[in-house]
């Protein structure tokens, strides 16, 4: 079992900038493809960014590219995502998540979930 737990989320101006991070336990952390979702209130949680077990490969939805950045550090067991240029409409709870398989955009795939950090941008 992977224990995962956000942190850094908060309220910021639009333009703003905030860094999450995500720290796992209770399993082999550079086993797990890593991603990052969010969840607007009364709407479906979403892919935002994902990161392969060495750091090799990141994938972005499009509405972020550009101005989030996810990146790992295996040694430290924790997954990050830089967000820059925050807009009103990133406002969401932000959740990461590990998964085994190779399809990383689908959240269906993910096994283990943190408890979700809200990100509110103000206009």
């Amino acid at each position: 079992q992977v224990q995962l737990v956000e942190s850094g989320g908060g309220l910021v101006q639009a333009g703003g900038s905030l860094r999450l991070s995500c720290a796992a336990s209770g399993g082999t952390f550079s086993r797990y493809n890593m991603g990052w979702f969010r969840q607007a209130p009364g709407k479906e949680r979403d892919f935002v960014a994902a990161i392969r077990q060495s750091g090799s490969g990141t994938y972005y939805t499009d509405s972020v590219k550009g101005r989030f950045t996810i990146s790992r550090d295996n040694a430290k067991n924790t997954v990050y995502l830089q967000m820059n240029s925050l807009k009103p409409e990133d406002t969401a709870v932000y959740y990461c998540a590990a998964t085994n398989s190779f399809a990383l955009g689908s959240k269906g795939t993910y096994a283990f979930w943190g408890q979700g950090t809200q990100v509110t941008v103000s206009s």
